[in-house]
């Protein structure tokens, strides 16, 4: 008789920090600013460390290479991203000398429009941002509280899905310190927030600026969708 194929089994890693740890952490930073953050990080995580970004903007990729130049920096390339994105991008790219590592989804990878947004945002982000990560112990994000009333409570150190540490520098930065840093640094602005759009994302799925309060308003609208799949 043929031997039975066995079933790949995926384990999820162990957790990096306890829950004890992820408590502390959270305390002591909760009043700290982003750089101090960026900086327990590295020094904790070293090349077990990357960032992600959507160039929405340079805010937390500033803060980033400040502390460390050669952190490397995450893009999920997913074939859908606005010509402003992919010039940011390239802005980014000449301003800090990024190193760089781009994800693109499988070539037969479906789209919203063939298999609806769930397929596509699980082909087009969450996987390629599971191969990112497949060798790291944490990463950094962009959330923040004020996004929308869905990151409300997101805390700026915790365990996700995987087992690794996930890090929002930004998350508890009040709006008009991390407005002044923006000023004051210069950073890389997608052209697109001046045009309303607070939170840019595939074209498919911003379909139109900022409506209200909400930054993330235009994202998925008339849907009751609110995220991607890869900060859940």
């Amino acid at each position: 008789m043929p031997t039975a194929t066995p079933t790949p089994v995926r384990l999820r890693r162990p957790a990096a920090l306890s829950a004890a740890e992820v408590d502390a952490l959270n305390e002591r930073f909760e009043a700290a600013h982003p750089a101090e953050v960026i900086r327990w990080a590295t020094d904790a995580f070293g090349d077990g460390l990357c960032l992600t970004t959507s160039f929405s903007d340079t805010l937390l990729v500033d803060l980033a290479v400040a502390v460390d130049p050669d952190i490397e920096v995450v893009f999920l390339d997913t074939g859908l991203h606005f010509a402003e994105t992919l010039d940011t991008l390239r802005r980014a790219m000449v301003r800090y000398g990024l190193h760089l590592r781009v994800e693109r989804p499988d070539g037969d990878a479906p789209d919203l429009f063939e298999l609806g947004t769930d397929a596509c945002c699980a082909s087009r982000k969450v996987a390629p941002l599971d191969r990112a990560l497949a060798d790291k112990r944490a990463w950094l994000a962009g959330m923040r509280r004020d996004d929308h009333a869905g990151r409300e409570y997101t805390p700026i150190v915790q365990v996700d899905r995987r087992g690794l540490v996930k890090v929002n520098p930004l998350a508890a930065w009040p709006a008009a310190e991390a407005d002044a840093y923006a000023a004051e640094h210069d950073i890389v602005l997608n052209p697109l927030l001046g045009e309303g759009y607070e939170s840019v994302g595939c074209w498919p799925c911003t379909e139109r600026p900022t409506d209200g309060a909400d930054a993330r308003s235009g994202r998925w609208a008339d849907s009751t969708r609110t995220e991607c799949g890869i900060h859940l």
